[in-house]
């Protein structure tokens, strides 16, 4: 029996045309490596699951190529990619702030960057979650990090940039990354359902977009769940159950006996949200939204604000001409 791999590691870019949402951050690395003007310490920050701690792994191995391609992108051919795709690397080395956060794990890395590079040509610090480092253990590190050796490379990644100290932020070149649109994990959640032979239905993967909330990786989560569920078949319905989601044919149900001056059935359909568990209050945010979404599609130069699908956007154009 095989040992099964969840969707976020499977498919984990390899490659910073592989990566998803996070072009202008792509393009500047590319841009960097390809003129030679790496900077000594980078610092990755954004929310969870946008593809920090892949960039920095990414940005590793190709810096550490023998052969990089035109495209700036990794051969994974040559001694130094092969050790990687294998996890053997001696010129990368990742280490968790939230486990080692301690004097003792910052002075080990600083002895570490004393010794050059054997294959290759530097030596990769990913240091993740660095806000979790202690005040001692920030000022240990400072002096390397303002002068490390030249085939030395730091690639910090933090949640919390704010509570970084300045000292530690003025020695680093920021890269804020951005939470990825539901467009875009929706496309991608498209390609790995088609890769993992999948019947996924579009509206079902907007769903789980929008409550990814930005975090590609817990949209993938979400994904592998809901496909156990269902066994290779994720429809809309399967989705908002198992999420416990309010369908957005109430919101139209609702809209629609408002039209009709029909309180009576409003009320009983306002009973019927009740008593499937939804609290009062998220079933007034969310008809909220609905209303926004009805002024918003008013206007064909506006109706793209809607996140969702051709088909939700189509409906929502349909009531708001009523």
């Amino acid at each position: 029996m095989d040992q099964y791999v969840v969707s976020a590691r499977k498919y984990r870019p390899a490659t910073f045309d592989m990566v998803v949402g996070q072009k202008a951050i792509t393009n500047t690395l590319k841009n960097a490596i390809r003129t030679n003007h790496l900077a000594q310490a980078f610092l990755f920050c954004g929310p969870r699951g946008v593809g920090k701690t892949t960039c920095a792994r990414i940005l590793a191995k190709t810096i550490n190529c023998e052969n990089i391609t035109d495209n700036i992108e990794a051969c994974d051919k040559c001694e130094s990619c092969l050790s990687f795709n294998r996890s053997h690397s001696f010129n990368v080395h990742e280490l968790d702030a939230a486990s080692n956060n301690s004097v003792e794990g910052i002075r080990t890395l600083v002895d570490q960057v004393r010794i050059p590079p054997q294959v290759g040509n530097y030596k990769v610090y990913i240091i993740d979650e660095v806000h979790m480092l202690s005040q001692q253990a920030f000022n240990a590190f400072l002096k390397t990090l303002e002068e490390p050796p030249a085939y030395a490379k730091f690639i910090l990644a933090t949640t919390e940039k704010h509570k970084i100290i300045p000292t530690i932020l003025s020695r680093c070149q920021i890269f804020d990354f951005a939470r990825i649109t539901v467009d875009d994990i929706a496309k991608q959640l498209a390609w790995v359902a088609e890769k993992e032979s999948v019947d996924a239905d579009p509206m079902a993967l907007h769903i789980i977009s929008q409550k990814a909330d930005g975090a590609l990786r817990d949209a993938l989560s979400i994904f592998d769940q809901i496909n156990s569920f269902t066994g290779n078949r994720i429809s809309y319905q399967d989705v908002i159950e198992n999420l416990n989601i309010l369908d957005h044919d109430y919101y139209f149900r609702v809209m629609d006996l408002i039209l009709e001056e029909n309180p009576q059935d409003i009320l009983l359909l306002a009973d019927e949200i009740l008593q499937k568990g939804f609290e009062g209050a998220d079933f007034i945010t969310g008809f909220g939204t609905h209303i926004r979404n009805l002024l918003v599609s008013k206007d064909e130069a506006t109706i793209f604000l809607i996140e969702g699908s051709k088909e939700l956007q189509e409906r929502y154009r349909a009531q708001a001409v009523k």
